[in-house]
Parts: structure tokens; C-alpha cells; sequence
């Protein structure tokens, strides 16, 4: 066993401490190295469970609140997902990792969207739309089909009622709600036949996310 795999191992080992459990969320964390989406002078803290600073002001969210989320999402092989926040595009590389067939993912800032898209892996590229936008903004889905899985990337006040509306049926939105420093992880489920079933988890610490596009990064 190399290094990379030691150390890939050892990663997952400390989530497992954390109280990860979900088996294809540390398989997906085993194989996407976090190091490679973290910025240069902060690759050497990658594999701990902390958040990093992303340019724009920006945060990389501590690996176990990024295992939480993706474990509520429940992404199947196939499903279409719809990701607000790219930030680093490390989730969504992960998201890949879990067997969706396409990610459309909106930043705001361009700068984060153009440095995303150099981090995943050439493969990943044509599986990854990612789009400079406000992804809490209804225009910007129009016209789009409904999605199978939502992920939002920060903490807002209230759910915007245009992206439970963008959910298709039997498909599951995961977001966090309230204050940043104390936020709760709402999952909220379409049922076949239309209405929407909500479930509350852990309360989590995440960053927050910003309406409109950035006029200027």
C-alpha cells in the first residue's frame, strides 16, 4: 500500500471516529483527496476535520458536516442533482463519486466556478455543469427539468419555496436552516404523489449562503 492509500485510509478512519457510518459517503471520501481542491498554503490542513478559507471570502466546509449532508441526500447511480454553492468543487466531485449522472452546480463568484472546474478531473468535466449564477434566484431555473436530488452548500434563514417546487417526485432536497454558527439540517422529501415530507436533523456549523452574483470576483 502507497502512501496516498495510508493516508486515504487513515482519512476515513477519523470520519468513522466522528461517527460517520454511511458506507458509500467514506468510499466516495476514500477516493476524491481533499487536498487537491483545498488552496495551496492550506493543503497540509486538508485532511483534518476543519474548514478551510476559499478566495472570495469563501469557506471549504469540515469534512464530517460535508459526510452529514451527503448521507441525508441519499444520491443513487443515475439521479440528476442540482448543487447551489460549488466553493471548491470538492462536493461535487464527490457527488460524482456516488454515481449521479449529472451535477448542475451555480456559484456566484466566477473566480470559484473557473477554479472548480480546474480541480475535477478531466472525466468529470462533461458530468459537471458549472454555472456562474444566483442559485437562490427562481429565473435561474426556468425551463429546467426538475431535479432528483438538491444540495445547498450554506446555511440560509427559510427554504426558498422555488426549489422545493424544482424537485421531482420521489426526489430529496438537503439544506441547513437558522443561524450559521447553530444551523439545522433539513431534509425535505417529494412524495410520488406530489406533497413534500420534511425531517430535522443535527444542528451543524455552516457557512452562509449569499443571494445574487458577484459583480466583481
Amino acid at each position: 500500500m502507497h502512501e496516498g492509500s495510508i493516508e486515504d485510509a487513515a482519512f476515513v478512519m477519523a470520519l468513522r471516529g466522528r461517527g460517520v457510518r454511511d458506507t458509500d459517503t467514506l468510499r466516495a471520501m476514500e477516493r476524491v483527496p481533499r487536498e487537491r481542491f483545498a488552496p495551496a498554503r492550506h493543503r497540509d490542513l486538508a485532511r483534518r476535520d476543519l474548514g478551510l478559507p476559499l478566495p472570495c471570502g469563501q469557506t471549504m466546509t469540515a469534512p464530517t458536516i460535508v459526510a452529514g449532508m451527503l448521507t441525508a441526500l441519499a444520491v443513487r447511480p443515475g439521479v440528476r442533482i442540482l448543487e447551489i454553492g460549488t466553493g471548491s468543487g470538492y462536493v461535487t466531485a464527490l457527488l460524482l463519486r456516488l454515481g449521479a449522472a449529472h451535477v448542475r452546480s451555480l456559484e456566484r463568484y466566477a473566480t470559484l466556478a473557473e477554479d472548480a472546474r480546474d480541480n475535477l478531473l478531466p472525466e468529470d468535466r462533461p458530468l459537471a455543469e458549472i454555472v456562474v449564477g444566483d442559485g437562490l434566484d427562481p429565473g435561474g431555473l426556468a425551463g429546467l427539468e426538475p431535479f432528483d436530488r438538491i444540495l445547498l452548500n450554506g446555511t440560509l434563514a427559510a427554504l426558498p419555496g422555488h426549489l422545493a417546487e424544482a424537485l421531482a417526485p420521489g426526489g430529496r432536497l438537503v439544506a441547513a436552516l437558522g443561524r450559521p454558527e447553530a444551523a439545522t439540517l433539513l431534509t425535505l422529501v417529494r412524495e410520488a404523489d406530489g406533497p413534500c415530507a420534511e425531517r430535522r436533523g443535527a444542528t451543524i456549523r455552516l457557512a452562509p449562503l449569499t443571494p445574487g452574483r458577484a459583480c466583481v470576483l
